[in-house]
């Protein structure tokens, strides 16, 4: 097995040339190499998700702590209980949530099988399994006809990529093939459930809202966003500074925002609404992005922004909090770990 990392001349493939994009990526795949791929939450970078070496080469192609655990995708749930080992009760939540949100950005923990290698679990009982929705993600999974694992397609710590360009602004040279699928539709990774407690449990919030998965586990267990995991949360995202772009952030209050809304050499992003009616102060060529007001239209463009806030690189770099309610644990959950207060 190589120690180091392999430089590639890295080629794109136009996903909407789906045969000829998913072919050579099982090709890549059965050779146990890593591609990046599009999903209807972020790109992710997939490798044979059963098999030693190939989770070995995401880790060293990412850079990726090996006590971080990956995500299994695959094409049905019937592929998915295969991977599982659940009692009567957590098979029962993992089937009413697959029946509701699979395909989707569901990602869904529980003690693992002995058909999943320890590697891919970090060496944890559990495993994360989904099914994608994207027909790129999905075709590759059928064509596979194996779990391929999937983390975001970037180093490890920076932001997740929504596009094939941010993808290569991390991992160009470093990887042989990237499917570019134009921009992700949820922007956010997968919201991950532990089927497997005394109570499910949200371990990372995610594309789907609480609300959402209350309807199908109503007595679900919320965490705060930002927390550090556990040490048997089976979920990716939760145990290191995630998200950073390069250079850092700080997260501000709107309270804060005219302390610094003049300032030409700090970056700042925020929601529309928070900037209604300072938007003339604001100085000619300071780096400003402004986001949707609401939830969905914000996790579409926040890493895509944290990306253009690295190209800009302006002297310091702001992003102004988002509200503290449900509807937004997951988009606040991935400021707080992008700006290293979580």
């Amino acid at each position: 097995m190589h120690t180091h990392t392999q430089v590639w001349p890295t080629e794109v493939i136009d996903a909407n040339d789906l045969d000829v994009a998913v072919k050579a990526a099982v090709a890549a795949l059965r050779d146990n190499q890593v591609v990046a791929v599009p999903t209807e939450t972020v790109y992710g970078l997939a490798a044979r998700g059963l098999n030693d070496d190939a989770i070995a080469a995401i880790y060293r192609t990412k850079g990726r702590p090996s006590n971080n655990p990956l995500i299994l995708h695959v094409a049905s749930a019937d592929d998915a209980w295969p991977l599982f080992d659940l009692d009567d009760v957590a098979r029962a939540r993992a089937v009413a949530l697959a029946d509701a949100f699979w395909p989707g950005p569901l990602t869904i923990v529980g003690t693992a099988s002995a058909l999943v290698p320890a590697a891919v679990r970090a060496g944890l009982p559990k495993v994360a399994v989904r099914v994608p929705a994207h027909p790129f993600a999905h075709a590759l999974a059928v064509a596979l006809g194996e779990p391929f694992a999937a983390p975001s397609a970037n180093l490890s710590g920076r932001p997740s990529p929504t596009s094939a360009r941010d993808v290569l602004l991390t991992l160009d040279r470093r990887l042989p093939l990237v499917i570019d699928g134009g921009a992700c539709g949820a922007g956010i990774e997968s919201s991950v459930v532990d089927v497997s407690g005394p109570r499910p449990r949200l371990l990372r919030p995610g594309a789907l809202s609480v609300l959402e998965l209350r309807r199908f586990v109503a007595d679900i267990d919320v965490r705060p966003p930002g927390l550090a995991a556990h040490v048997d949360d089976a979920s990716p995202g939760l145990r290191h500074q995630h998200y950073a772009p390069l250079g850092g952030a700080s997260l501000i209050d709107t309270s804060a925002l005219p302390t610094v809304w003049d300032d030409v050499d700090v970056g700042i992003i925020a929601r529309r609404v928070d900037v209604a009616g300072r938007l003339a102060p604001r100085a000619e060529g300071a780096f400003t992005v402004l986001l949707d007001d609401d939830t969905a239209g914000y996790a579409r463009e926040i890493f895509a922004a944290l990306y253009r806030a690295e190209r800009a690189s302006p002297k310091r770099l702001v992003v102004v909090n988002v509200p503290d309610d449900e509807a937004w644990i997951g988009v606040r959950d991935r400021l707080l770990r992008a700006t290293a207060q979580a």
